[in-house]
């Protein structure tokens, strides 16, 4: 990274990657108008008189990092003794968010003028790809660890259309922009939800799953209930009953959560660089993943809710047992970039469950011969006293997410697999619309100087 020293700017501030944590924090704002923008009515109305200002291949590539950066081992500090929840983590290598289980849920998706491309995750990567990209990060040098973890999925600008209902209207004026660099938080809502059911219908736990929608009978796992000689407690006075749907909204919770940790590194990242950003909302799952060229499956309504056939039937009569259509994955060229544990992309829920445990447990798991990328000292020695899970674990995992993909025909039941609620811009913004309407101090020397310390030759 090259930065050219501007008069008047302090040794202190040519670099970004020094700014105090505490400034950044104070200082952090939504800050939306860049460059080419434009305010059309309201006490606010403004033309920008300057043109676009792309974000340079740096600057995106630090704001990557930011996001969902690589950034060494992670602990993995847990009671590994059997029994004790350890074997419920699920990912080795660290990155700038934390994550439920370490499983990383949240693929980050980069979206400029030239195209959309998605950014690796430490799943995706082998050994000495993520021993290299870490080693490059510590180095500085973002741009070179962006170029070996973007695949690009279109050329130009992917995005769904400004307007009611894909967003809400107080953001149509600003989305988008020529110039700005735009990210979305793709969020795998299947690996944590199998994983989570492998942690909670497992001896220890003994969660007892119901199906609020089935008048709460059991989730099809009425035959591991301790009443029938099993090992779920399913005597309601112990509180271990756990509805599917309560526990499908956890799991969106969770993810919002590390979509949420990402979206605040990003925005403080870009008040270290001295540019605009902002976050806003995203949730459409259907012509937001269409846009970016998701494989889409569909549903009716009345299997959506399960209608009994009287209701199903007066629905369609009526012309409003509309489809809804959901993303299922992300291919280009033959290649699977985004796939989730569940059908189309495995024969069965009980391959899908199999497979989350061999990614954990299997021959070629993380814990298993992929244990190397720990930081534990002597991984093989740790790696040997692992306990994997219980096989009663796995087939009332099994049981439970099959009735659940039979019944309602989808997993998970109520989520897309694949889900987006939050994106961020990032701009150049133009000091003038500040300084003309503003108070002064509300754009701060880091952005006032960032031409100077980024773009002078």
């Amino acid at each position: 990274m090259t930065q050219t020293r501007a008069s008047g700017v302090s040794n202190e501030s040519l670099d970004w990657s020094s700014y105090p944590l505490l400034d950044a924090l104070r200082n952090r704002r939504s800050r939306r108008f860049g460059t080419g923008m434009r305010i059309d009515s309201g006490p606010l109305a403004y033309a920008s008189k300057h043109v676009p200002q792309p974000l340079t291949e740096e600057e995106q590539a630090i704001l990557v990092f930011a996001a969902g950066g690589i950034t060494g081992p992670a602990l993995d500090d847990w009671d590994w003794g059997k029994g004790n929840g350890g074997n419920v983590m699920a990912g080795l290598v660290g990155r700038t968010a934390s994550s439920s289980n370490g499983i990383q849920s949240i693929s980050v998706v980069m979206i400029d003028d030239y195209g959309t491309y998605l950014m690796r995750k430490p799943s995706d990567l082998d050994e000495q790809e993520t021993r290299e990209l870490i080693d490059l990060i510590n180095r500085g040098e973002f741009a070179d660890a962006m170029r070996r973890t973007r695949v690009q999925i279109s050329i130009g600008r992917s995005a769904p259309p400004v307007g009611s209902p894909y967003n809400l209207t107080g953001n149509k004026w600003s989305l988008h922009t020529p110039g700005g660099t735009y990210f979305l938080l793709v969020a795998d809502t299947s690996f944590l939800l199998i994983n989570t059911l492998l942690e909670l219908l497992n001896e220890e736990m003994a969660i007892f799953a119901l199906d609020e929608r089935r008048l709460w009978f059991p989730a099809g796992i009425g035959r591991f209930a301790k009443s029938k000689g099993g090992h779920l407690d399913d005597d309601p006075r112990n509180l271990k009953a756990l509805p599917i749907g309560l526990g499908e909204r956890l799991i969106a919770e969770t993810v919002a959560v590390e979509q949420g940790m990402m979206l605040q590194n990003l925005s403080l990242v870009c008040q270290a660089l001295g540019l605009g950003g902002f976050p806003h909302f995203t949730g459409h799952d259907t012509v937001w993943f269409e846009a970016l060229g998701f494989r889409m499956a569909e549903q009716r309504i009345s299997r959506y809710f399960h209608l009994p056939k009287p209701a199903a039937w007066w629905l369609r009569a009526r012309g409003k047992d509309a489809p809804i259509k959901y993303p299922v994955g992300l291919e280009r060229d033959g290649t699977v970039l985004l796939k989730p544990y569940c059908l189309p992309y495995y024969p069965s829920m009980e391959a899908a469950v199999r497979a989350v445990v061999d990614r954990k447990f299997g021959p070629e798991g993380i814990y298993r011969s992929g244990v190397t990328q720990s930081g534990w000292r002597d991984p093989r020695a740790v790696a040997a006293e692992l306990p994997t899970i219980s096989e009663s674990a796995i087939e009332a995992t099994v049981t439970c997410c099959e009735y659940l993909y039979r019944r309602y025909g989808r997993f998970p039941t109520t989520l897309p697999p694949f889900h987006t609620l939050m994106g961020f811009q990032a701009v150049h913004l133009d000091l003038d619309f500040y300084d003309e309407l503003y108070h002064p101090g509300v754009v701060t020397d880091t952005h006032r100087h960032h031409n100077e310390l980024w773009h002078s030759q």
